[in-house]
């Protein structure tokens, strides 16, 4: 264990970012470059090895934390990792871009700062790689049983990695030209730079995972004869479906999809453009959603030299404490600042997010383009617009991240596997990915399962928007379902079920 006096005698210390002017000239991590090993090695000695690290619950990887915290804290870089990788098979992917429910979960938080957590997986999964510590693992022995996966995001990729190393022969089937999902084309290159991705993808293909690219199961490529080519289906292709605004205006040009404008620019860092399609450049930029990917499109239009950018958001500003509904251990809702929000808020010298805010219509010009957005302040109980409060912003390129409200409807994928959706509008399956007692195991058959033999749901697809951290553990989850329909047991971990949900009040 670590110093058990480290909480008291160091302070919380985030690794710090690059400066914003820098970071904004470039398209590189925001701590590309940090030295980072001497203060996580420090940091890492604040943790206090509890007896119930309620940091597990935190994270529905059950990532061991107390123990990689410990090595960490020791310089003991291999056996970090052995502990590491021991729930996550992609921490280089959750260090950057999980928003860290294990910190607020962390038992520090109650009355103190909690470990920087984050940064520390970040440094373990970053020595992985640097020190060799990330070779490929091929099965001993092949099984004789092929696994079709489609989609080729952080579950499809979780799911294929662990089928591939128990022994299945496994294609990963993606529609897109490049593998990687939402990693390669959602997720910007400041938070996520794709060589990481690239490097993760080989070590996959050197231990047997098969990638097929371009091929749209369920229209290139018939669903109900890929289930006949392989003994087992593994659905992971994400919540795709994107919200719409409805409000006037809608049909006006200039207006986009948040995910388009992202791929666009992800595009341009592949080398498909020499300049995006959309961009933010010379224009003012409206983002229309608080989220995530609102703030992945404030970072984007930075960066893409837009005259000024605002988002909104309809809820209320948050606090900076916790609320009293929102008690420790949960993940709470409190006002939080993006590496994107500090570059804008440095920029334009305030926040760029305007909060309790509605669209009510959206306004253009005499040739159908863009120019203005109608908003109204609304109240924070039933978000109806308050009186006198109309105003218009003005906005030569809106963006749309509004989030997604499920996989895509009516698809022929959907269609020839007869698959259903559930009440939140996901696609249905049975109560539990994998069997943790014998009783559950005496049900084997039924998990995981669309209704159809040998196909599972996996990640966003069957739970819905959700965090990376979560569809990696259903990766996993998926991936020893799947291998007991083919087995008949399975010796891999299943960390969540579908009914799962993260940790609330």
């Amino acid at each position: 264990m670590t110093d058990p006096h480290g909480f008291l005698k160091v302070p919380r210390r985030p690794v710090p970012p690059r400066p914003v002017e820098e970071r904004l000239g470039d398209w590189n991590e925001v701590y590309a470059g940090q030295a980072r090993l001497p203060l996580v090695s420090e940091q890492a000695g604040r943790c206090m090895d509890c007896g119930i690290p309620f940091c597990h619950s935190g994270c529905p990887l059950g990532n061991l934390i107390p123990e990689w915290n410990a090595y960490a804290a020791k310089d003991d870089w291999w056996a970090a990792a052995e502990r590491l990788h021991a729930t996550n098979n992609f921490p280089e992917f959750t260090g950057r871009l999980c928003p860290a429910p294990c910190e607020d979960a962390c038992v520090l938080t109650i009355n103190a700062d909690p470990v920087t957590i984050k940064n520390v997986e970040q440094a373990i999964a970053d020595e992985i790689w640097a020190r060799g510590y990330a070779s490929p693992r091929p099965p001993e022995r092949l099984s004789g049983r092929t696994v079709a996966i489609i989609g080729s995001g952080p579950a499809g990729l979780a799911a294929a990695q662990q089928l591939t190393r128990i022994g299945h022969t496994v294609a990963v089937y993606e529609r897109a030209d490049r593998i990687g999902g939402l990693l390669r084309y959602g997720i910007p290159a400041f938070k996520m730079e794709k060589q990481h991705l690239n490097r993760r993808i080989e070590q996959m293909r050197s231990e047997g995972t098969k990638f097929r690219t371009g091929v749209d199961v369920g229209s290139d490529l018939d669903a109900i004869e890929l289930t006949r080519r392989h003994d087992a289906v593994v659905v992971a292709v994400g919540a795709r479906g994107q919200r719409e605004l409805p409000v006037p205006g809608r049909e006006l040009h200039g207006i986009h999809q948040a995910m388009d404008y992202l791929t666009f620019a992800n595009r341009v860092r592949e080398g498909d453009y020499v300049s995006s399609p959309v961009t933010a450049e010379g224009k003012h930029v409206v983002i229309i959603g608080g989220g995530d990917t609102g703030s992945d499109c404030l970072g984007t239009a930075l960066r893409q030299g837009a005259t000024s950018v605002v988002q909104l958001d309809i809820n209320p500003e948050p606090g900076e404490a916790r609320r009293d509904t929102e008690p420790w251990p949960t993940y709470p809702k409190v006002y939080r600042i993006s590496h994107a929000h500090e570059e804008g808020r440095e920029r334009e010298g305030t926040d760029p997010r305007i909060f309790s805010s509605a669209t009510l219509r959206l306004e253009g010009d005499r040739h159908g383009h863009v120019r203005g957005i109608r908003l109204a302040e609304v109240e924070p109980e039933d978000r109806r617009p308050r009186p006198d409060t109309e105003h218009v912003i003005s906005a030569d390129l809106v963006l749309l991240a509004l989030g997604f409200y499920g996989p895509e409807r009516g698809t022929g994928l959907m269609k020839q596997l007869a698959l259903t959706l559930d009440d939140r509008g996901n696609f249905a399956r049975h109560a539990d990915f994998a069997a943790e007692t014998t009783e559950r195991a005496r049900s084997a058959e039924r998990t995981a399962r669309t209704g159809t033999d040998g196909i599972f749901i996996a990640g966003d697809a069957g739970r819905g928007q959700s965090l990376v951290v979560w569809a990696i553990a259903e990766g996993r989850s998926a991936a020893a379902a799947a291998d007991r329909y083919l087995s008949g047991s399975t010796e891999l971990p299943a960390p969540v079920a579908p009914r799962d949900r993260p940790l609330v009040a």
